[in-house]
């Protein structure tokens, strides 16, 4: 038998155990070890989405655009630049720990409020009555949609803090309700109930993956739903909205049901297999939201049944891979925060397209990763680096065992 003996390179035994090459190789390890199935189903949904996004952005702007005198390309080269620093925002946020996410729970939500304030300065801008967008140097940008990630782990660190408290009602409500209030009455003071609505239901899926009692979970939740319609009520353009929906034939074309009615022709003349590509006739300034809130119609109209079930397939496959986080992670932090994002996601996405097939009355919800606006492209984007950095701590699982 012949043996070989490795020499270490030269000064390599003198060495500190710490300070051999081995060091590096368990690092580049750690980088290049494979990810959890959820990680690529999050990850794959999520980009899928963004890139569907921006061509359905190209076909609802280009037409209006070119004929207001504008580049065709105009809209959708701003909304690129915003998934090219969302994407990678995504990607750095996801190697983040999750110990990260806990320490910057407090200043996060501080920020995104006094961000979000800056709506009722002179940097504050009104539109259809809302005044939840600013402009800084030729920028527009909408902070409430950094407030919605920023709640999701504000609410995530105060109840994971709180685990073993739960079962009694002060410990539940208090700072949770207080501040929760406080920050989206930011919201509701520049009128923009769409916003405030997702922010309830970030509030109510945050207690409901922690394990609250039914009964001191029930209490917040009756609670939001008289505030709603308390704030409905006592809003004419609000309640004007609410009796179009009502109204089943939409009499008043030239107004209130103007785009509603648009928007479902837009459904319909696309039938199962569209009209293809570009050649949508609703985006010619007929639906004035054609890439914003009523994107989705013009995917039904341009695409068809089957372009709007690929959107829904790909929605249901993100949040089968959030879903199996929050069911796998032994972190109640984890679980709390990816409930809440989830949640957040899929109800936004869901109250859009059903605004769009007139379930439910119009309210100003854009479709996430679709839609367009940077900030919201930004938000949901770094909210799925969020779970990705969650996906990233869950256990292995074990092979089935055989025979």
């Amino acid at each position: 038998m012949t043996s070989t003996t490795i020499r270490p390179p030269h000064g390599a035994a003198d060495e500190p155990e710490g300070r051999r090459p081995l060091a590096a190789r368990v690092v580049l390890g750690r980088v290049f070890a494979p990810v959890p199935s959820e990680f690529l189903l999050i990850l794959s949904t999520a980009l899928m989405l963004t890139g569907f996004g921006l061509v359905m952005v190209l076909s609802a702007t280009s037409a209006v655009g070119s004929a207001n005198g504008d580049q065709p390309y105009e809209a959708l080269a701003k909304q690129a630049v915003f998934a090219a620093i969302g994407v990678p925002m995504m990607l750095v946020a996801s190697r983040f720990s999750v110990s990260f996410w806990k320490k910057i729970a407090w200043p996060a939500l501080i920020a995104a409020t006094a961000f979000q304030m800056l709506v009722f300065t002179p940097l504050g801008i009104n539109n259809d009555g809302n005044t939840n967008w600013i402009r800084i140097a030729g920028l527009q940008a909408q902070p409430s949609e950094l407030l919605k990630l920023a709640l999701a782990l504000w609410l995530g660190y105060v109840l994971f803090r709180k685990q073993t408290l739960l079962g009694l009602w002060r410990h539940v409500f208090i700072p949770l309700v207080p501040v929760s209030i406080a920050v989206i009455a930011t919201v509701m003071a520049g009128h923009d109930l769409g916003t405030a609505m997702i922010l309830v239901l970030i509030v109510l899926s945050a207690l409901f993956f922690s394990g609250v009692k039914l009964r001191i979970f029930i209490l917040p939740a009756l609670l939001s739903v008289v505030g709603v319609a308390v704030l409905a009520v006592t809003s004419p353009n609000r309640m004007s909205r609410i009796m179009t929906f009502l109204d089943a034939q939409c009499t008043d074309y030239f107004d209130k049901c103007y785009q509603p009615l648009h928007g479902i022709w837009g459904l319909a003349s696309g039938g199962v297999f569209g009209l293809g590509l570009g050649n949508s006739k609703q985006k010619y300034d007929w639906l004035p939201a054609a890439a914003n809130d009523y994107i989705f119609a013009i995917v039904g109209e341009e695409l068809g049944l089957i372009g709007c079930c690929v959107v829904l397939v790909l929605f249901a496959l993100f949040a089968v891979g959030a879903f199996h986080v929050i069911r796998r992670t032994n972190d109640p932090f984890v679980r709390i925060v990816s409930g809440a994002i989830t949640v957040w996601i899929v109800g936004e996405a869901l109250l859009n397209i059903g605004v769009v097939l007139r379930l439910f009355p119009v309210l100003g919800v854009p479709l996430p990763f679709m839609s367009q606006g940077g900030t919201s492209l930004l938000s949901t984007l770094l909210a799925c680096g969020v779970l990705l950095s969650f996906a990233r701590t869950l256990p292995a699982k074990r092979p089935a065992v055989t025979g």
